[in-house]
């Protein structure tokens, strides 16, 4: 099984990134999953989305995409992380969504949500993602998601510099967020091969 990290954020040495490289240490080491691939939009920006991503033919825009629809095609499962800007998810997150809605790059395949926030944030990402992001790429999110507030205080790589109690429970939230993420991917794999998801007849959600 592979799990895929989107890290929203595009900027450089963000919270959303330290959380998204521990969560894919923690999908290994927990051997959660067989492989990880962690894409990171601060390092990875896109250009905005435009009519010419549905041109097979158009070298720039397959000069960007064609290696990433390839890892997302082989991922079972994501994991997206956003921050919180301006009470909402970055401009670059949902535009890397725009990305992938004609064909089955993350169609059909589930996906735990988590958002950071330095203060007492955070929620608004997840009802915007849940909300808009998966009406054409069908990506799936399970029920449960996971904020990190204060999250300048937990996921560190010194044990020094997190609060002991709150990194407890994140670490214990966060387990059972990626177990749960696990037997989605692996039941969704019947889904998908049933051949009942296919996107052939509607390739647009209402």
């Amino acid at each position: 099984m592979k799990l895929g990290i989107i890290c929203g954020s595009h900027r450089p040495d963000s919270q959303s990134g330290k959380v998204a490289r521990y969560i894919e240490r923690a999908l290994r080491e927990q051997e959660i999953c067989d492989e990880t691939w962690l894409f990171d939009l601060a390092g990875n920006p896109l250009p905005l989305w435009e009519e010419g991503v549905w041109d097979s033919e158009d070298a720039r825009w397959q000069e960007h995409l064609k290696p990433l629809s390839e890892q997302l095609h082989s991922c079972d499962g994501f994991v997206v992380v956003s921050p919180e800007w301006h009470g909402m998810a970055p401009a670059g997150l949902k535009n890397f969504f725009l990305m992938w809605t004609a064909g089955e790059e993350i169609a059909h395949k589930p996906a735990l949500i988590v958002t950071v926030s330095v203060a007492d944030g955070g929620s608004y990402p997840v009802a915007e993602l849940r909300m808009s992001s998966y009406k054409n790429s069908r990506i799936c999110y399970l029920p449960e998601h996971l904020i990190i507030r204060y999250v300048d205080t937990v996921f560190n790589d010194k044990p020094e510099d997190n609060k002991p109690s709150a990194q407890e429970y994140f670490e214990a939230r966060l387990t059972y967020c990626m177990e749960l993420l696990r037997e989605y991917a692996l039941a969704f794999r019947q889904i998908r091969a049933s051949g009942k998801a296919s996107l052939g007849t509607y390739s647009s959600g209402m």
